[in-house]
């Protein structure tokens, strides 16, 4: 494999994590009815990406 490839393969590791941990933030914020929070991923998204692995951690529910 040549760095490019590695580089690419990093990339699109990186792109597939930041959705799935968005896409977690989205859905539990629909279940727990937090309709602001939702609202304040969909603004900043930095925000639903932590919220979203944090719950994978088991930082908050």
């Amino acid at each position: 494999m040549t760095d490019n490839e590695a580089a690419g393969a990093f990339g699109l590791l990186l792109a597939v994590t930041l959705f799935a941990a968005w896409l977690t933030h989205v859905i539990a914020c629909i279940k727990a009815a937090s309709w602001l929070f939702l609202i304040a991923g969909g603004i900043c998204a930095p925000v639903a990406v932590v919220h979203g692995v944090g719950i994978w951690f088991g930082a908050w529910p």
